[in-house]
């Protein structure tokens, strides 16, 4: 398996971690009302996406994760990703994260 991410990959595991900014911890996201996934793309346009959560109750912790589809990394270059939630109380964002997609031969 590769160490890095190519265009037209499929199945990459995107895994991140809702924290508060103060203590650090994870945010039980099990009661949010919606959770989404950002992606921009080099082009600038944006992907929207919507992460699941494992059974084994992780999401307690603010656990999600997202696997690639077909489409989502059609353009080589630097993409940029950041979650947003949303709970009664509140929308809440991520940081943003940075990653690059690679060109095949």
């Amino acid at each position: 398996m590769s160490c890095q991410i190519h265009e037209d990959e499929i199945g990459t595991r995107f895994l991140i971690t809702v924290k508060d900014c103060q203590s650090g911890s994870g945010i039980d996201i099990t009661t949010a009302l919606y959770k989404q996934l950002n992606f921009k793309k080099p082009d600038d346009s944006i992907l929207t996406r919507s992460p699941s959560v494992f059974a084994d109750g992780s999401a307690q912790s603010g656990v999600m994760y997202y696997d690639s589809v077909a489409g989502d990394f059609e353009e080589p270059g630097l993409y940029k990703l950041q979650a947003k939630i949303s709970f009664p109380s509140g929308t809440y964002y991520t940081d943003i994260y940075s990653f690059k997609v690679n060109y095949n031969l």
